[in-house]
């Protein structure tokens, strides 16, 4: 099982990646993933450079920030706000192509604020993620639509209905992912739902149910790596601690806890 750690606060510090990349690396674990943010804050070739210093590869990155920060939604019903936010999401896979080959789009389909109207925002979604994955194509970079519970994104919220969008667009450039933390939410059964979906998945974010410090919730840990394990699922799992601790204790803890439970990292 090839480990990562997600580093969910965008690091506009080059200096401080440089920090984070070398602790990540002293941990074993094998990769890290980025927050993209625009402007990126330093150029891409000083983070392969660094990749090559701390031969920790940076496997993906997450565009929720364009989201949050610049409101660029996928789902919009203006269609310059849509245009900007592929533009935006090809810029990112220019990033990417230098880079782990991987974004993930997940916040950036937008709210039923944005559009209530889930399929004509669905209509919206497949138009826009079919552009980008295109480009994505010519970069031999792959997009994956991340399925983000009810209370975060608006649409797309199952594996079931991540995969029938990747099947609506048809490109090869698009692919879709699991995350333990909206599987625990939107799914009957975590473990299933791994069985189903691990061979056709391309990312995987290991998240406790509460978001915090692995073992303070309530994720079956044992079950869930096992099934990673037995499903044949043969891309990273990103390691997601986004509340109650700093990324330095969480990258800690979150090796100890995995090593415990016989998960291999690195000497």
């Amino acid at each position: 099982m090839k480990i990562s750690f997600l580093t969910y606060d965008p690091i506009a510090d080059l200096v401080e990646l440089d920090r984070l990349m070398g602790l990540v690396a002293s941990l074993g674990y094998h990769g890290i993933e980025l927050t993209a943010t625009h402007p990126l804050g330093y150029q891409v070739e000083d983070v392969v450079a660094l990749v090559e210093k701390h031969r920790l590869p940076v496997v993906s990155l997450l565009s929720g920030w364009s989201y949050g920060h610049e409101g660029l939604c996928l789902s919009s019903a203006d269609a310059g706000v849509r245009a900007r936010a592929v533009e935006r999401l090809v810029e990112y896979v220019d990033y990417a192509a230098h880079l782990g080959r991987v974004v993930v789009v997940g916040l950036m389909q937008g709210l039923r604020t944005d559009e209530p109207d889930e399929s004509v925002a669905n209509g919206r979604i497949a138009d826009c993620l079919r552009q980008v994955a295109q480009k994505a194509i010519g970069h031999g970079v792959t997009v994956v639509l991340e399925p983000v519970n009810h209370l975060q994104v608006g649409f797309n919220h199952t594996a079931a209905a991540a995969l029938a969008m990747v099947e609506r667009v048809g490109s090869p450039g698009l692919g879709y992912m699991l995350d333990t933390i909206h599987m625990n939410i939107e799914e009957r059964s975590l473990v299933e739902t791994i069985r189903t979906h691990s061979r056709r998945a391309r990312h995987f974010h290991l998240c406790e149910t509460n978001g915090g410090l692995f073992g303070g919730g309530g994720l079956d840990f044992p079950a869930t790596l096992r099934e990673i394990r037995d499903s044949g699922y043969e891309h990273f799992v990103s390691v997601k601690v986004y509340r109650g601790a700093r990324r330095e204790e969480a990258a800690r803890h979150s090796a100890d806890f995995l090593k415990k439970c016989g998960v291999q990292f690195q000497d």
